[in-house]
């Protein structure tokens, strides 16, 4: 068992974990990430302390189910795999709080995301979203929400009645048009650059927006009937690649 009870396996060409691992029964953080994992071990299980699973840029298709029997896990990294869903039994991991989903296959947010109810950051980005579930505002704890590179046609109205949010990244997607953002309280981010919008979000004194217009007024400056364009803004580094350490219908 290593002292800091974390295994960092990660960038090792695996194909699958090696078993002795599961026998770590205080082990708190496992790192798999940048293999060429696609299964997991059903002994898995017996990891009930683990706190902190990557699974990133690997090869899963689906997630295996006995992910969802770890039910300490507080961050969980799927990133960069070939998921088109997730399970349902993804709603028994009551403790996350941090979800990276980032570069899937994801056409449609899964539902079952709307069911963590402490989860406070989603990565949701570089998939093929169209929109978002309404059952996401029951989740009030959620803080940051990551949504760029993805195929958004308007702003996600479900995230107008998310007053706790505080950072919305909807970059590099196809919105044409941003409602006003200044009733939201909590918000002290927004990122909308590379969207093909006609303005720029209202927001409340001193939340920073990130995109077009973003050091002037919400709409576009005009002149003769011609619109001036404005300096961009440059976007801020993407969220960290690191891994962080850990800090239905309606409800």
């Amino acid at each position: 068992m290593p002292v800091d009870k974390t295994v960092d396996l990660s960038s090792r060409q695996l194909r699958r974990l090696p078993l002795h691992i599961c026998s770590f029964r205080e082990l708190v953080k496992l790192y798999l990430s940048d293999n060429n994992l696609n299964h997991l071990p059903p002994e898995l299980e017996q990891l009930q302390n683990l706190q902190i699973l990557a699974l990133d840029f690997n090869n899963f298709k689906a997630l295996p189910l006995v992910v969802c029997t770890l039910k300490q896990l507080c961050i969980l990294y799927l990133g960069n795999n070939k998921l088109c869903s997730l399970p349902l039994e993804l709603r028994l991991l009551q403790n996350l709080k941090t979800l990276w989903i980032e570069s899937n296959c994801l056409q449609r947010l899964p539902e079952v995301v709307c069911e963590l109810s402490l989860l406070k950051t989603l990565h949701a980005g570089s998939n093929a979203l169209r929109t978002l579930p309404t059952q996401l505002r029951c989740l009030q704890e959620l803080r940051t929400i990551w949504l760029s590179g993805n195929l958004l046609s308007e702003f996600p109205p479900v995230l107008l009645d998310m007053p706790f949010l505080e950072v919305i990244d909807v970059d590099r997607n196809s919105i044409r048009f941003f409602p006003s953002l200044a009733h939201l309280p909590g918000l002290k981010l927004v990122i909308y650059d590379h969207n093909p919008c006609r303005n720029a979000p209202k927001v409340a004194k001193g939340v920073r927006r990130v995109g077009r217009w973003s050091e002037e007024t919400p709409e576009p400056r005009k002149r003769s009937g011609a619109v001036i364009e404005i300096t961009l803004d440059e976007k801020p580094s993407p969220p960290p690649a690191s891994k962080p350490e850990p800090e239905a219908e309606p409800c």
